[in-house]
């Protein structure tokens, strides 16, 4: 994965009511690194919906977590100098089969499509205040044809690698 994007897989504490799963903690210094959570936000999007692109350049990591639905979540590193530049990741996220957060480097361009036939709901954390005054937020359109990876999840001999990226593109095995 590209230097910074990490999983985190929740476990549910299962029992006669439901369950119960704590999906942040503190101490939680291997996922989080040095982030802190300091804002919490729900987004709902329709099936075939995509939320792309955009990034923080003034060190905002994202941490994503699929509620209902299934969503792609892509990030995608152009950052010079960077071991992993022109890697692409593609992260599915289902809420119903699987508790997984997806911690996001803010400094790579990053969004997520909707792959289910339902809606998803999207719970996601920042370590950054958002400041509506000054937003650390850079964006470009969700089919940016400059954007052209040179590996996807780790395989340069993907047959979508050396051209656009493509969020339509069937889903992957």
């Amino acid at each position: 994965m590209i230097d910074g994007v990490r999983i985190f897989e929740g476990k549910k504490n299962i029992d006669e009511r439901g369950y119960f799963a704590e999906l942040f903690r503190e101490d939680a210094k291997e996922f989080l690194g040095e982030d802190r959570i300091m804002q919490v936000n729900l987004a709902y999007s329709y099936p075939g919906i995509i939320r792309a692109w955009h990034r923080h350049n003034k060190g905002q990591n994202d941490y994503f977590t699929c509620l209902a639905g299934s969503v792609k979540v892509c990030a995608y590193d152009d950052r010079e100098g960077s071991p992993t530049k022109g890697e692409l990741d593609e992260i599915v996220l289902n809420g119903k089969e699987r508790l997984q957060i997806a911690r996001i480097l803010g400094k790579c361009w990053h969004g997520y499509k909707v792959v289910s036939s339902e809606p998803a709901l999207i719970l996601y954390g920042v370590s950054r205040l958002y400041d509506l005054k000054g937003p650390d937020e850079e964006r470009r359109e969700w089919n940016d044809k400059a954007l052209v990876p040179t590996s996807i999840n780790g395989k340069s001999d993907d047959g979508r690698v050396g051209k656009s990226y493509d969020w339509n593109h069937p889903p992957h095995k």
